[in-house]
């Protein structure tokens, strides 16, 4: 019984130690996937992109929609445009008032830093202006009525060289040939009936000048006077959170457009004086008045000091024969290269960056829409654009995100 019990109890120890020792884990070899139901995937999980199943490619909807946005656009350009040209008798005086302005504020500026009232300032500005138009006008009628009989006695004597030069071959054209071809053209310029019809026009277009000059002087006298107060209200029409940015893109475009405005009369003056110069050393007559007309057409960019240029050649031509008309006539593109190529990039490329190009465009967009104020006012308008557009762009970059 004894040796039964010490056997039992030796047999107990042998199964405790045996279970003591760690058995190594297995692990069991992969199976071939079980086909069955998927099981569905969390709640968190991005779903799956849908296949476009669109009869219509993607790149064509974007197009689509970028076209009728762009129409849309510039049906609201082309509504502008349009409401401008029908009220041109108040826009086209504001606008011009506000270029005077632009380039007439620096003076208002300076006047006041010196110590003068914001009123006297602008009254003294005005009244120079004033007094520097009406001193230049009279001075140019000056010189035209004194210089007026001599060109219309030299002109007559070129025409009867024109018609010397008509009636010898290759034309063979004598005197009564010639003027029953005059004849004719002013008998059917007579006969027109739209004579009538362009005289109630012109009537109507020098008045509505009149009253434009008038509302243009007026406006300047509010700009140089209460400019800044002019803006800080429109300023307020804008949301407040726009606000500031709105105020700084105005100071910018303001900035650019006296400066415009400042370049281009240096751009002017100084092809008036080179044309002025050359026509008094080849004594031409109306020497004088032709460079104040050039000096105006320069404000036209590419080709208003050129169209008007054309008029000294002309006049060259018939006092002073066609030797010094081809003389004034290469002085002229001689000018005009040195402007275009020299004077003008220095002076504008360095005040306000546009490309050629675009001037050229700008000029022949604002030709065809509004004439001469057209091709006056929209190279201003393409520099605003793209000196504001290229502040907002800027602005928006480096501004946080939300």
């Amino acid at each position: 019984m004894g040796r039964l019990t010490r056997w039992l109890t030796d047999v107990r120890q042998r199964f405790v130690q045996a279970d003591d020792v760690p058995v190594p884990v297995t692990e069991p070899p992969e199976r071939a996937p079980v086909l069955g139901p998927v099981p569905p995937p969390p709640a968190d999980a991005p779903a799956a992109p849908e296949p476009d199943r669109h009869p219509v490619p993607k790149v064509v909807r974007d197009a689509a929609e970028w076209s009728w946005r762009l129409i849309i656009i510039a049906a609201a350009v082309a509504g502008v445009g349009w409401l401008a040209w029908e009220l041109r008798v108040v826009i086209f005086p504001l606008v011009a008032g506000l270029l005077l302005a632009a380039g007439l504020q620096p003076l208002v500026r300076r006047l006041r830093a010196a110590g003068l009232a914001r009123g006297p300032a602008a009254a003294v500005v005005f009244i120079g202006f004033l007094l520097v138009v009406v001193g230049s006008l009279t001075l140019v009628g000056n010189a035209v009525g004194g210089q007026f009989q001599d060109v219309v006695d030299q002109a007559e004597e070129g025409l009867q060289e024109v018609r010397n030069w008509l009636a010898g071959p290759p034309f063979s054209i004598d005197e009564a040939q010639l003027d029953r071809y005059i004849d004719r053209a002013v008998a059917v310029f007579q006969d027109d009936s739209s004579v009538t019809e362009q005289a109630a026009t012109a009537a109507t277009v020098a008045i509505e000048i009149l009253v434009g000059l008038a509302l243009a002087l007026f406006a300047l006298i509010f700009f140089l006077y209460d400019g800044e107060r002019i803006w800080t209200w429109l300023v307020r029409l804008f949301p407040a959170k726009a606000r500031a940015r709105a105020a700084a893109a105005g100071d910018v475009a303001w900035l650019t457009l006296g400066q415009y405005i400042r370049g281009t009369v240096l751009v002017a003056l100084f092809d008036a004086v080179a044309i002025t110069i050359l026509l008094f050393i080849l004594q031409v007559p109306l020497a004088l008045p032709l460079g104040v007309l050039v000096f105006f057409g320069a404000f036209v960019p590419l080709i208003g000091a050129f169209v008007t240029g054309t008029v000294a050649v002309l006049v060259a031509l018939v006092t002073q024969g066609l030797l010094i008309a081809i003389v004034v006539l290469a002085g002229l593109i001689v000018v005009q290269q040195i402007e275009s190529n020299i004077f003008q990039p220095f002076i504008l490329g360095r005040m306000v960056s546009i490309h050629p190009l675009a001037v050229a465009v700008a000029v022949a967009i604002g030709t065809l829409a509004g004439s001469i104020i057209g091709a006056i006012i929209a190279v201003p308008i393409v520099a605003l654009v793209n000196t504001v557009g290229s502040y907002l762009a800027s602005t928006r970059e480096s501004s946080p995100g939300p």
